[in-house]
């Protein structure tokens, strides 16, 4: 079986993000932003994993955006988080530098997905219009 990077790199994110959520709820009693940080921070993987499964070429591109715009969400709840002093300095780069792994991923991803999509339209549009051109 192949090895997925981008979704074990993710499915290491959301474990994480579970244990961030338990520190933070019993740790510090903090649940509303915890709360909100596990929800987006583990959707990354899940809608990678959705991904994997997609129905077609943009179906697959619209899977990876939910996820690059759920690591963009966790991102300001980690900043949220850190400026707030419920995560240190220490936590606060450590955990931020996956999540910036992720969304370099999924932003690679994403923009060959969409140049793939678009060159494929390209085409498509001119084989049509050269079917309807007289000679």
């Amino acid at each position: 079986m192949e090895e997925n990077f981008l979704q074990n790199k993710s499915m290491n994110f959301s474990i994480r993000m579970v244990e961030l959520y338990k520190r933070l709820s019993i740790e510090k009693h903090e649940y509303v932003m915890s709360k909100q940080i596990l929800r987006s921070g583990t959707s990354i993987g899940a809608n990678i994993r959705e991904a994997k499964r997609a129905q077609s070429s943009p179906d697959f591109y619209a899977k990876l955006t939910i996820s690059l715009k759920e690591a963009d969400e966790t991102q300001y709840w980690l900043e949220l988080l850190n400026k707030t002093g419920y995560i240190n300095d220490d936590i606060f780069k450590s955990v931020n530098s996956d999540c910036e792994e992720l969304i370099r991923l999924l932003v690679s991803i994403t923009r060959t997905v969409q140049n793939k999509i678009a060159k494929t339209k390209y085409l498509r549009k001119t084989q049509n219009s050269e079917i309807r051109t007289p000679n």
